[in-house]
């Protein structure tokens, strides 16, 4: 009788399942029961009830803005720059420094990318010295704040713009160059034929990368952390100190706190998943 043999094909895929196991579904799970648990191991929704205090709303409700309003930003400024390098008239040499920068920049976060805000717009940053040295202007007189909600949106549109470079450019190389060559034939515009064709067929894409973008951005913490320590009460900040000191009083209140944020970068993630399945089908 013959013996089975696991193809050696599968051996790679060991390490890497023991790794997401152990520190993604693991500790993942761990979370989602004890959201559901009271301190004496019952079963309860107190702790999803809790969430409802308003603080607890305050802080989901500010990171709600501030992952929306950098994955709005971030959409429209890195479709224009990848639509500029991959469509436009720019020199094709542009393309590899563009994207290489965008894969670094994209994962440039936590202490490194706050203290680079701080040592340029901080208050003592070089450019804030600079206009006030030159030009008499100081912005912080003037209502800027870094360690605020525009100055943390500023912050993360750093790697939000790359990451959208680097997703939305192989959706932009797909678009067939017959598709625009037979609108031209027709009679459309430059205008007409991005407003009927090449949107329509990119929106999926767009929307995808929108609900990752937003994903991205709710799940950041080390970058506004070291950015604002405990100035701005976002849920990543707040969690954090729950873990750290117990802020909440209530370990299991700190689960369900981020048995919410699993929630919600979850749906994000599979509306991007789903609507980057149906972009592809367009691009076959």
């Amino acid at each position: 009788m013959q013996s089975r043999k696991l193809p050696l094909t599968w051996v790679g895929m060991v390490p890497f399942t023991l790794f997401a196991l152990l520190f993604l579904i693991a500790p993942t799970m761990y979370i989602v029961v004890g959201a559901f648990r009271t301190s004496d191991g019952g079963f309860t929704l107190s702790n999803l009830v809790n969430l409802f205090q308003p603080t607890i709303l305050a802080s989901y409700w500010i990171s709600i803005r501030i992952s929306l309003a950098t994955a709005l930003v971030g959409c429209l400024i890195g479709f224009a720059l990848a639509a500029a390098v991959t469509l436009g008239g720019l020199p094709k040499w542009l393309r590899g420094p563009v994207m290489t920068f965008s894969g670094v920049a994209s994962n440039f976060a936590g202490v490194p990318l706050a203290f680079a805000f701080l040592a340029t717009l901080g208050r003592l940053g070089l450019v804030t010295v600079l206009l006030k040295s030159w030009f008499g202007f100081n912005i912080y007189t003037h209502g800027f704040n870094l360690l605020s909600f525009f100055g943390l949106t500023i912050t993360y549109l750093f790697f939000q713009i790359p990451l959208m470079v680097l997703i939305i450019t192989p959706a932009l190389d797909g678009l067939k160059r017959e598709w625009k060559e037979a609108a031209s034939i027709l009679g459309a515009t430059g205008f007409q034929y991005w407003r009927i064709v090449a949107l329509p067929i990119l929106w999926p894409s767009l929307l995808g990368t929108l609900a990752l973008l937003f994903a991205n951005s709710f799940g950041a913490v080390a970058t506004a952390y070291a950015l604002t320590g405990s100035s701005m009460s976002i849920v990543p900040i707040m969690l954090y100190a729950q873990i750290r000191g117990d802020v909440l009083q209530d370990p299991h209140l700190g689960y369900a706190l981020a048995f919410g944020m699993i929630v919600i970068t979850g749906l994000a993630n599979l509306a991007y998943v789903w609507l980057r399945v149906r972009s592809e089908r367009w691009m076959r």
